[in-house]
């Protein structure tokens, strides 16, 4: 046995595999390096036609699909596909229902305030949330005196939005883990309700499913409509409301798109 040879192949395999990674990581970041050059982090507003044009038309089945979400919605704002999409078109568009609307900025005024408190209740440290605590309140003061939507579409498109993200993950944390009775029957892969948030919701980029949702619409009292458009055999869009109940007269204030792996904001017809 020659034990240098070994040595000698085993350290070459390690050099292979670590070269390997950093390719994939260089690979990575060029990928979101060009997804960033391309993307705003929340985009105008288009005309819903638009999406037409990013599918063949010969692409019956999503072709068929636009022009049944055409019968209800007339525009869409695109968001960055970051992983944060959820939470950032989630938000975007409840603010941006809160600059014409005082009296659910009223009711959602002290649900705010008091977030900070649960997160740190939960065990979190005060000082590591203050300037994301300090910046959500910043905005809805703002919106308090009159912010204007272009200011709006201004501060989410500075890389520092990315605080407000941030803290609505947290939000939506402790939320998942002060019921974590009620959301581990979700979890999937043995994880307790804390590893699960410890590892898909509180870290940035990692994307959102019907159980961050569910937490998120439940803590802000705000209803949601997702609209469903993928490949699925029916002509048909399905779609699903959060955060409102089924005996309840009460209408979504957020409209998003999701289409595998991203959401985007939706506006209905009147």
């Amino acid at each position: 046995m020659n034990v240098n040879t070994d040595a000698e192949e085993c350290n070459a395999n390690k050099a292979q595999e670590a070269n390997s990674d950093e390719l994939i990581m260089a690979q990575e970041k060029a990928i979101e390096s060009e997804i960033a050059e391309n993307c705003c982090l929340v985009g105008p507003r288009l005309e819903l036609t638009r999406l037409s044009d990013e599918y063949s038309s010969e692409d019956l089945i999503y072709q068929q699909k636009i022009a049944d979400l055409q019968e209800n919605y007339l525009f869409i704002r695109k968001t960055r596909p970051d992983g944060n999409c959820f939470f950032r078109a989630f938000t975007f568009k409840y603010f941006e229902y809160l600059l014409n609307d005082k009296q659910e900025l009223n009711r959602f005024w002290p649900i705010a305030e008091q977030s900070k408190e649960q997160i740190v209740k939960q065990g979190y440290t005060e000082y590591t949330i203050e300037d994301f605590y300090d910046m959500f309140m910043d905005i809805l003061k703002r919106i308090s005196e009159g912010m204007t939507l272009e200011e709006l579409i201004q501060l989410f498109n500075e890389q520092s939005s990315d605080f407000i993200v941030c803290y609505i993950r947290l939000i939506t944390s402790v939320h998942l883990q002060r019921e974590s009775d009620f959301f581990s029957n979700f979890i999937e892969g043995h994880r307790t309700v804390v590893e699960f948030c410890k590892q898909e919701v509180e870290p940035m980029y990692k994307e959102s499913d019907h159980i961050h949702i569910i937490a998120l619409t439940t803590v802000f009292k705000v209803g949601v409509r997702i609209v469903y458009m993928d490949r699925g055999a029916e002509g048909k869009i399905n779609t699903h409301d959060f955060g409102i109940d089924d005996n309840s007269s009460q209408t979504p204030k957020v409209f998003l798109l999701y289409r595998p792996g991203h959401y985007d904001i939706l506006y209905p017809k009147d």
